[in-house]
């Protein structure tokens, strides 16, 4: 898979002897280094060591020299390493996951993740990208191989939209998100495009559409790996209405909500946002030849509007036999039933 190394964050060939990832145990990092000297004489075993002293002494400088600029691959208890302080994924697919988990159980883990000294935790680590690999390596136990690389926090961000982009593995509304979460955390404009690969006027309607869905919304929803842009503004453009908007927040409570896929979830809420009202019922009552009543119904109520300018006391007529007319309804009710 390509990625552009724009932070060196690719693994050199800088492997041990035997082909296995370089550990960073021990305050120095010489495991597997040693070589048994051949002894042919005094002299030659002089020798032999002299130069053995001088390779090993060599190549831990060079290691070192590896460490320092995050190029080796080197081994990590993930325990040690916490996920990246803005997450660009909504969930982990555990369908997914598993699979991960199956691929790296039988064949290793091919590629390492990136991590950076964490800024806030001495001995720690923090990922810039690899959450996935880190999550399945968790699962099956043992060390991960990691590049460590001394990170700022836009190179960070950079190299983690980069690595996501590369793999397409994002939803349209995590990388959305993603750039609404890095927005709101002070990194400018470029350092965000450079992220998610994107041109200005994407990224400004991208950060748009996202501030108008609530987060709690986005969140119950999950990835829709279904729905892009144009569903997503469907959305956020219904829910500019007041009204839909604390629907919606409703209905990610409904039960069984939690149980459909994330796609459903999606589907499930536009729908009910995009109910539409019967229109009213509308119809004029005549009498000799004039609109005396103007009947209007909804799904709440039924109104009678009566002309006066047409019939002048007809309306309080009705008003004065409501009582009567009730009854008369009550007792149609008994007939119908029985």
């Amino acid at each position: 898979m390509a990625r552009k190394n724009i932070f060196g964050t690719e693994p050199e060939t800088h492997d041990a002897p035997d082909g296995d990832a370089i550990s960073i145990a021990g305050a120095r990092p010489l495991a597997n280094f040693e070589r048994p000297l051949r002894r042919s004489g005094p002299v030659g075993a002089f020798s032999q060591s002299l130069g053995g002293i001088s390779e090993k002494a060599q190549r831990a400088a060079d290691l070192e020299k590896q460490l320092a600029h995050g190029q080796a691959v080197v081994e990590l208890d993930p325990a040690l390493i916490d996920n990246s302080f803005v997450p660009d994924r909504l969930v982990i697919d555990l369908e997914d996951l598993n699979t991960l988990v199956g691929q790296i159980r039988d064949h290793g883990q091919q590629v390492p993740i990136l991590v950076r000294p964490h800024p806030d935790a001495d001995g720690r680590y923090q990922v810039a990208y690899g959450h996935r690999r880190l999550a399945a390596v968790k699962r099956i136990g043992g060390t991960i191989k990691a590049v460590i690389r001394p990170l700022s926090d836009e190179q960070l961000v950079v190299s983690q939209g980069q690595e996501n982009n590369a793999r397409t593995d994002l939803s349209y509304i995590e990388r959305t998100f993603f750039a609404l979460r890095l927005e709101r955390r002070g990194f400018a404009r470029d350092v965000i495009m450079s992220s998610l690969g994107v041109d200005k006027a994407a990224l400004s309607r991208m950060i748009g559409l996202a501030a108008t869905l609530p987060d709690e919304l986005i969140e119950a929803i999950g990835p829709a790996p279904g729905f892009g842009r144009t569903r997503w503004a469907e959305m956020a453009e219904l829910v500019e209405n007041a009204s839909k908007k604390s629907k919606a927040l409703k209905l990610i409570n409904a039960e069984g909500f939690r149980e459909m896929s994330s796609d459903e979830r999606f589907d499930y809420i536009i729908d009910n946002l995009r109910a539409v009202r019967p229109k009213a019922r509308t119809e004029q009552w005549k009498a000799g030849g004039s609109r005396a009543v103007k009947i209007t119904e909804t799904t709440a109520n039924l109104t009678l509007n009566f002309n006066k300018a047409a019939l002048p006391t007809f309306g309080t007529f009705v008003e004065a036999r409501l009582d009567r007319l009730y009854e008369e309804f009550l007792e149609s009710n008994k007939e119908s039933k029985s």
